[in-house]
């Protein structure tokens, strides 16, 4: 196994979650999932994380992201790990959500990290574990009511 090329498969489906999950592009983001995933979201949601299927993570993401104008994530300072067929990145992140409305309160940024675990099924790598780590929330924290 090559490790650099791995490594650089991995962090290429990180991205492409981000990127998929702005285009809204569901398919394609239930496709990067494993069967199950240990789904963790307790920095900005609290509870407790959960293991859930594919379908239940982009159904919650689309009726979650559903009235806004645009999304954008921006990620980067990746650090990825890989051994045999598991694999870590780590990756710092910023989300923004626009949505015009009567207040001009416009935007709403979250600003933290994720920790993700993939695993390699046949050829593909999933994503199994993911956690997102909350630093802190700016903008309109009610957007969607404003």
């Amino acid at each position: 196994m090559n490790t650099l090329i791995e490594k650089d498969r991995v962090v290429e489906i990180v991205t492409r979650l981000f990127i998929n999950t702005d285009n809204r592009d569901w398919p394609a983001v239930k496709d990067l999932f494993a069967p199950r995933v240990l789904f963790d979201m307790t920095s900005l949601a609290g509870g407790q994380p959960a293991s859930l299927k594919p379908q239940e993570i982009v159904d919650g993401w689309d009726q979650g992201l559903k009235a806004l104008k645009a999304i954008h994530h921006q990620a980067g300072n990746h650090i990825a790990k890989v051994a045999d067929n598991e694999a870590t990145v780590f990756c710092y992140a910023v989300a923004w959500h626009y949505l015009p409305n009567k207040t001009e309160r416009n935007m709403r940024t979250f600003v933290g990290s994720y920790d993700i675990h993939l695993v390699k099924q046949d050829e593909d790598w999933k994503i199994d574990r993911f956690k997102f780590n909350l630093k802190f929330i700016d903008g309109n924290p009610d957007l969607e009511n404003s």
